[in-house]
């Protein structure tokens, strides 16, 4: 595990940062989620994640620098580092594992309201809003469709499943890859 990077991604909703927090615990790893520090960039500045959003869609160096932190991070190994673009930025450092996770479009918007403790509809509206400004500005950036899920290597519909349960199958997945990559 000091070497193993664990990526995880996908849409808001989809339980990345639960999953990444568990997975940390149980292996007893550092954990780093970029949505947090969005956040907390946002919070600071007293606006909120889709206010955030417009400033840093006329602002690429806040992005720039939230994704070199990222790049930084997940070239020492060891963690598991939860956010959209961080397997599209750890593609070519050794030793790593990368999933995305999704679940459909209605069931994140769910688990976003109740999380949020906001409206199903306004949580709709949040939703589609801060995806569309982020697929705008990782292409217009970094040339990177967020769409393309070629650079996963597990993609998993977390609506099939509970929280845990999901936690679970990624632990089995990677158990399965430290026991294999050692005989190696």
């Amino acid at each position: 595990m000091d070497e193993l990077l664990i990526t995880i991604s996908g849409p808001a909703g989809s339980g990345k940062s639960h999953c990444a927090s568990k997975l940390a615990e149980l292996y007893g790893i550092p954990c780093h989620s970029v949505g947090s520090i969005f956040r907390r960039m946002a919070s600071e500045r007293g606006l909120s994640v889709e206010e955030f959003s417009k400033v840093v869609e006329k602002d690429p160096t806040i992005d720039r620098e939230l994704d070199r932190r990222t790049a930084e991070l997940a070239s020492k190994g060891g963690q598991i580092i939860e956010g959209r673009l961080v397997s599209f930025f750890s593609q070519s450092f050794p030793n790593t594992l990368s999933f995305y996770l999704t679940a459909p479009f209605e069931e994140r918007v769910k688990r976003i309201a109740l999380r949020e403790g906001i409206s199903i509809d306004a949580a709709e509206v949040r939703t589609k809003m801060r995806e569309e400004s982020e697929k705008q500005r990782y292409k217009s950036l970094y040339n990177i469709d967020i769409d393309d899920l070629s650079v996963y290597d597990f993609v998993i519909n977390t609506s099939k499943w509970d929280k845990e349960s999901v936690v679970l199958l990624l632990k089995e997945i990677i158990d399965l890859y430290l026991k294999t990559s050692s005989k190696e």
